[in-house]
């Protein structure tokens, strides 16, 4: 934790109320999400309890699973969950945009731009917390090899149609919710924490109820009391008045009203199935109907103030404006959803159980690319952060109080004018450290040249000498605006903006036989269900 991030929390502790640990917002937020709110078995991640879902705050559609156990019942369950997230995902693969993209020319081996199709928009997913991208990944593992009854006839447990394109789909949010600066699929408690810091641990945050208390307490009260009550007080039967639900359940609830309901619910089946005769059906139905629409109610109950706290908190996130970069991070989501969305049209298989070694050190890459580049942004975007980022020393903002032309030493000599810098940071620069200021949104170079008059000067503060190393323009002469002016404002960072790209990985026909390739057999990769037209949009 940043020393900026400790005292926020520290003043979050004092004022009683959330800090703000951005001034913008660094998460992109669709005009129309798709919200999850799912509830599972306790001590049975993979059997969901129910959900609600939708993307009408006022309208969820509340799924359920009167008996998580019944394998069939769960299936209806996704049933009903890909007839909720392929139509809201499928109205956004249509619009698509011209757009270029660089590839590898097959007989040149060049670069070269070509004009592709770019999905207009992306669907994005928000779930309450960070439980909720494990439940979201787990399902799209556990569904997106399922067999249907037209794959296999004689398979004991068929899933029903769309089931496995739905895996699918959810396998993808979930990879792409690793990406660092990604938001296909979000948690709502991660986004909060991002922009604002309580006055309680990190694992506390994971608690929408108390964070939203901390952030937004209700009048006269502080964050701190809001928050203990969300996370404590309970009702005259003993129930929470704030359920974390997303998608743990309380064992109080469990106990008390959860297991006689379902219990109630079996013995009611057990009695249709017995009935001898249709009016004794008729009486056991409505029993059997009476003991779902109770769990039903008692679902709703446990779900919808996680639902209304997930609408409250994209209100919250709203009232920030949405920094510079986030429009492009976004585009690079936008790229990766119609990939997939044209793997699914091919017809390419399911993503695989297990990546090989090159797409594992791929994806790896990735992630730690994306993480430097996002943390760069939004030092850039945001004043807040780089204050945390120059409180490190790795970042210094200063006044320029001279300029002095100069050239390199070349045949032809291109100018290198050194500017002083007047600042009362402390950034860690060793002899010619590279530093960077953002100049029309690219990043200018310069190299440190040393201290002016020792480490201090005139007027306080430290005077710092950099060389301008490039963005000036090809001719002898400096362009216009290229080069800081006397009196001028700027703010040069230690860390680079773009991060570079890795080494090449090989081909996988050509990885080392120490990571699974050649020499020896080829490996036998798994087999893949059969592509039905239940795999296509």
């Amino acid at each position: 934790m940043s020393l900026i991030a400790t005292l926020a929390r520290l003043e979050a502790v004092s004022t009683g109320r959330a800090q703000p640990a951005a001034t913008v917002r660094h998460r992109h937020l669709s005009e129309r999400p798709l919200v999850f709110v799912p509830l599972t078995t306790a001590g049975e991640a993979g059997a969901p309890l129910g959900a609600l879902v939708g993307t009408d705050r006022d309208a969820p559609r509340l799924l359920v699973v009167p008996q998580p156990r019944d394998r069939e019942l769960r299936f209806a369950f996704l049933a009903e969950l890909a007839d909720v997230v392929l139509p809201y995902v499928d109205g956004f693969a249509d619009a698509v945009e011209a757009a270029e993209r660089s590839e590898t020319d097959p007989e040149t081996g060049k670069r070269v731009k070509v004009e592709v199709e770019l999905c207009a928009d992306a669907p994005q997913l928000i779930v309450p917390s960070r439980a909720g991208i494990d439940l979201v990944r787990l399902l799209g593992r556990s569904t997106r090899f399922r067999r249907t009854a037209e794959q296999d006839p004689e398979a004991p447990f068929p899933a029903p149609p769309r089931v496995p394109l739905l895996g699918r789909w959810l396998t993808h949010f979930g990879e792409r919710a690793r990406v660092p600066g990604s938001s296909l699929l979000l948690a709502m408690t991660d986004v909060l924490a991002r922009h604002w810091a309580t006055g309680q641990s990190t694992l506390e945050d994971q608690h929408l109820g108390a964070l939203i208390a901390w952030i937004a307490p209700p009048a006269g009260r502080s964050g701190a009391e809001a928050a203990r009550e969300a996370e404590l007080a309970r009702d005259a039967d003993g129930q929470l008045l704030c359920p974390p639900a997303g998608p743990a359940t309380d064992p109080a609830f469990d106990n008390k009203l959860l297991a006689p309901a379902i219990e109630r619910y079996d013995r009611a089946r057990t009695a249709l199935a017995a009935a001898e005769d249709g009016l004794q059906a008729d009486d056991r139905l409505g029993a059997l109907t009476a003991a779902e629409r109770e769990i039903r109610a008692l679902v709703e109950s446990r779900t919808r103030p996680t639902w209304d706290a997930v609408w409250r908190g994209l209100d919250v996130l709203r009232e920030l404006p949405e920094g510079a970069r986030v429009g492009e991070r976004w585009t690079r989501d936008r790229w990766s959803f119609t990939g997939h969305r044209d793997r699914v049209l091919a017809g390419e298989p399911p993503q695989p159980r297990r990546d090989d070694a090159v797409t594992a050190a791929n994806k790896l890459a990735t992630r730690e690319r994306e993480q430097a580049r996002l943390e760069a942004q939004e030092a850039l975007d945001d004043p807040l952060v780089m204050a945390g980022r120059r409180l490190a020393g790795e970042a210094f903002a200063g006044e320029v109080v001279d300029v002095v032309m100069a050239y390199s030493e070349s045949k032809r000599p291109s100018p290198r004018p050194l500017v002083t810098v007047r600042t009362d940071d402390s950034p860690h620069l060793g002899e010619r450290a590279r530093a960077y200021r953002s100049l029309g949104g690219k990043p200018q170079t310069a190299e440190f040249a040393g201290y002016e008059d020792g480490p201090g000067g005139e007027g306080g503060g430290t005077l710092l000498v950099l060389r301008i190393m490039d963005r000036m323009g090809r001719g002898k002469e400096p362009e216009e605006g290229s080069v800081p002016e006397k009196g001028d404002p700027v703010c040069f960072t230690l860390f680079e903006h773009e991060p570079r790209g890795g080494a090449k990985l090989p081909d996988p026909e050509e990885t080392p036989w120490t990571h699974g390739g050649p020499p020896g057999e080829e490996a036998v990769p798994e087999a893949a269900d059969p592509v039905t037209e239940e795999d296509v949009l």
